[in-house]
């Protein structure tokens, strides 16, 4: 089968290898580089992935397919990744889906037929104490209501992009980070992370007095 990561795709797996002991540990970063060239992870990419670091196909499949930050089919030009874990559904989570539902005309796992949006709900992204919040591609958006998720909405559809609410709060741009370091931003949950849920739902409680 003709390969499908190109060769700079490669090199930067390469290099991403040397930073590490044990040459597999590189893995999700791989992955992560794979996935900016293609837009998602297709079967062969998995493979020569695999194949780079040193790994079964069968242990490179089981990382893709464990973490939600990996998409095994296309997905639409902007991801949506809605938090629906306990402290932002306190706060509203719940209508900012409904809202994303009406407006989009999709659910939780499905592309618009234009290839514009994909819709996903997250389990946590870390962000507990501005809840409710979403991820959009590699930015974080805090502190949403149906007002603000409709303006954001609004500049993406038209192509103005981020830069078209920027009232709206953004916490980081994933991108500006390593590919390690993004899969571990991306990977992370209060729920995961923390030695308790209850730190996510204190904060969200604070945030809301």
């Amino acid at each position: 089968m003709e390969q499908v990561l190109s060769a700079a795709t490669r090199e930067k797996i390469r290099a991403l290898m040397a930073q590490y002991p044990v040459a597999r540990s590189a893995i999700m970063g791989a992955f992560w580089l794979a996935q900016e060239q293609l837009g998602y992870l297709p079967r062969q990419a998995i493979r020569e992935v695999a194949e780079i670091i040193g790994v079964t196909e069968e242990q490179a499949l089981g990382v893709a397919t464990f973490y939600t930050m990996y998409y095994l089919k296309p997905v639409g030009k902007y991801r949506i990744h809605l938090c629906a874990t306990l402290p932002c559904a306190l706060r509203g989570a719940g209508k900012l889906y409904d809202l994303l539902v009406q407006r989009l005309g999709i659910h939780a796992g499905e592309t618009t037929p234009d290839g514009l949006f994909s819709l996903f709900k997250a389990e946590c992204l870390g962000s507990c104490a501005t809840a409710p919040m979403a991820m959009i591609n590699d930015d974080y958006w805090e502190n949403l209501d149906q007002e603000r998720l409709t303006k954001i909405l609004d500049a993406l559809a038209a192509g103005r992009g981020a830069s078209g609410a920027r009232e709206t709060s953004r916490v980081k741009r994933l991108s500006a980070f390593s590919p390690a370091q993004a899969s571990a931003s991306r990977s992370f949950s209060c729920f995961q992370g923390r030695p308790s849920s209850l730190a996510c739902i204190g904060l969200a409680f604070k945030a809301e007095r």
